[in-house]
């Protein structure tokens, strides 16, 4: 809760009020009808320098107080109808001032200054009418006269008078001890002289210099306090009957009033004087401690900036910056740069010829300079003064002033040799590595070509070893004993593991030589499962397994081919079977979605760890798992079979967890939906 403030202030002010008030009757010439220099800038300050009394009480004191010092003087009809327009006009400028805030307003800016300049005018209208209405309904003086003085007084009094409660910059000003002196000995001296001389009238104005020079050099409140002392001069001696605003009636034939009203036209010049340039001054020291404040704050930041040279120049390309970091990149000191044009030392020709032909620009130092402005970050090479070159990235850019007209160049750059160099080392690296890769890929060629043509080679003499063993195991060429039976049975056993293999490393080579040459037609899915489990039910006559198969009761078309499909089923429930011990089960099945056909094959076997599935289908990878059990095999199958599936358009995805099991999904795009 903000704390309550002391009456003690607007009690003050309104002592002064009332103080000034009968001060301005009395001082009012003979004769008239208006009520002198009324201190209405003092019943306003009453609402800008105090939160107590309520402004509704201030307002109350405010009418009470002048009517009560125009009451000493002017009739009581005529006091109630000017105490309340200065009454209204105490509000209006407090209001137009504050926004109905009841603090100090602020006196910084021009904003500032055009509103205290239009408070104080509107309140000067709001008496002069109250002024003007109180005439013509007392019949008191002439009405126009009478509100043309009121409203001036008032006027002077708020201009003048008011500043001294604003919040101002307070600024030291700028003259010496000295030349302060002075300005108040012309202050204390030539006011009072201008005044004392009643015949030459024109002399008054002497005293406008004399105040603009304080408002102009000093600070803001002892311009103020020069402007109070003169008018306090200009008041008392003009009440006395002296300068040139006095006894207007007698010399120029004028209403009696027009005393007060010239009076006020001269104080308001000296506050129109004095106020616009004490602000003016003010708001131009800010703006140079901001200027000079950005300026050093910039130039710490470049001079703190080791790692980045920072050149400027003048718009003729002569060096005015060469920051620390600049003398600690290249070499030189800044007193030694300054003044010479950066194309005589900091560039050699052969980098500027390089940069110009990556720009595709003329082989020139302002063309490449021009070509650099705006761009950005640009690699550029700079000569140390040792003589060393060195890559920099640097970025180049104008300096313009407030009217858009170049006053000159910035460049800031870092070094960056070692990078470019360990980047060339890359690049090398790099193409040393893609020639490695190259050359390996075509040993890997030259492997699958040698494998290719050796499994052709053996395919012949394998199939043949085949046919004689069965020949000589079915008695053709005379009967065999036990052990001999035995022996060929177990050449013909493994001529079929090895032909198998062959007939494996024969379809991978038919893959790389651009496709499995698939003869594409619509076969029945269901078909192709129950002859692929036929192919392999011989094996689990002599296991303790159960195979179980579940295929839908209609038909389920695929456009495939069907020897390659039967081989998919065939190695993946061989698979199953291989790598399920006794007493396991596999299972089988067919399901039709609305997007796939999904032939899924699961066993209760000994399953693939987690870190191994995803080498499932690369060529001759086979698990630890299998490894560890000594089950025979190529690793060839599920590469194979993967490809199959994939130029079929589908996919294969596998999910096991080992001594868990295994379950294999293919996954094949529906041709037409199951009817």
């Amino acid at each position: 809760m903000a704390p309550k403030s002391s009456l003690w202030p607007a009690l003050g002010l309104l002592a002064m009020t009332t103080v000034f008030g009968l001060l301005a009757l009395y001082g009012a010439p003979e004769g008239g009808d208006a009520i002198g220099i009324w201190p209405a800038a003092l019943a306003s300050a009453t609402l800008l320098v105090s939160r107590r009394p309520p402004t509704a009480v201030v307002l109350a004191l405010v009418f009470v107080i002048a009517f009560g010092t125009i009451w000493s003087a002017r009739p009581a009809d005529v006091s109630v109808g000017l105490a309340l327009g200065l009454s209204a006009e105490t509000w209006v400028v407090w209001w137009i001032l504050t926004g109905g805030v009841r603090e100090r307003p602020l006196l910084y800016s021009n904003l500032d200054l055009a509103r205290y300049i239009g408070s104080a005018t509107i309140g000067a209208f709001v008496v002069a009418a109250a002024a003007i209405i109180t005439s013509f309904a007392t019949g008191w003086g002439d009405p126009w006269l009478l509100g043309l003085a009121v409203g001036t007084s008032s006027l002077a009094s708020q201009l003048s008078v008011t500043p001294f409660f604003c919040r101002m910059r307070p600024h030291r000003g700028l003259a010496p001890t000295i030349e302060r002196v002075a300005q108040w000995a012309l202050i204390l001296t030539v006011t009072p002289v201008v005044f004392l001389l009643d015949d030459f009238p024109a002399m008054v104005f002497m005293i406008m210099p004399v105040l603009a020079w304080g408002a102009l050099r000093s600070g803001a409140y002892e311009s103020i306090a020069q402007l109070f002392v003169t008018l306090g001069f200009a008041i008392g001696l003009t009440t006395r009957g002296q300068g040139p605003f006095a006894h207007v009636g007698e010399r120029y034939g004028l209403p009696v009033d027009m005393q007060g009203i010239l009076l006020a036209v001269f104080i308001i010049g000296c506050a129109l004087v004095v106020v616009p340039f004490v602000l003016s001054v003010g708001e131009q020291i800010e703006n140079a401690r901001q200027v000079a404040a950005e300026r050093d704050r910039v130039q710490s930041i470049v001079n703190g900036s080791m790692g980045v040279a920072i050149i400027g120049t003048d718009e003729l390309g002569r060096i005015t910056l060469f920051n620390p970091g600049a003398e600690r990149l290249l070499g030189y000191a800044a007193a030694e740069v300054q003044g010479q044009q950066t194309r005589m030392f900091l560039h050699s020709a052969k980098g500027v010829a390089e940069k110009a032909a990556e720009l595709g620009v003329a082989n020139d130092f302002t063309t490449v300079a021009a070509a650099l402005i705006g761009r950005g970050p640009s690699d550029m090479k700079f000569l140390r003064k040792d003589g060393q070159e060195r890559s920099h990235s640097m970025s180049l850019n104008r300096i313009v002033d407030d009217r858009g007209e170049v006053i000159g160049y910035v460049s800031t750059s870092e070094d960056i040799t070692e990078r470019v160099e360990a980047e060339g080392r890359l690049v090398e690296a790099l193409e040393t590595e893609r020639q490695a890769v190259e050359r390996l890929r075509e040993v890997d060629r030259v492997k699958d070509a040698f494998v290719s043509s050796v499994s052709h080679e053996l395919r012949t003499p394998i199939t043949s070893i085949l046919g004689y063993t069965e020949m000589l195991e079915d008695g053709a060429y005379g009967q065999l004993g036990e052990e001999q039976l035995d022996a060929v049975r177990r050449v013909g056993t493994n001529s079929s593991r090895l032909l198998s293999l062959i007939d494996d490393l024969l379809t991978l080579s038919r893959i790389q030589d651009g496709g499995l040459g698939m003869v594409a037609r619509v076969v029945d899915l269901r078909k192709v499962i129950a002859a692929a489990c036929a192919v392999v039910a011989p094996s689990l006559e002599r296991r303790d397994l159960e195979l179980d198969i579940q295929v839908p009761d209609e038909p389920t078309p695929f456009l495939g081919d069907r020897d390659m499909l039967e081989r998919v089923v065939i190695n993946l429930v061989g698979n199953a079977v291989k790598f399920t011990p006794e007493g396991g089960h596999v299972s089988v099945r067919l399901v039709v979605g609305p997007e796939h056909v999904v032939i899924e094959v699961a066993d209760t076997g000994i399953g693939i760890p987690r870190q191994e599935q995803e080498q499932l289908f690369t060529r001759f990878f086979r698990s630890s798992l299998a490894q560890e059990h000594a089950i025979p095999g190529s690793g060839l199958g599920l590469s194979i079979a993967h490809a199959i599936v994939e130029q079929h358009g589908g996919s294969m995805a596998v999910e096991s967890e080992p001594g868990a099991g295994t379950t294999f999904r293919v996954l094949l795009p529906v041709l037409a939906p199951a009817v």
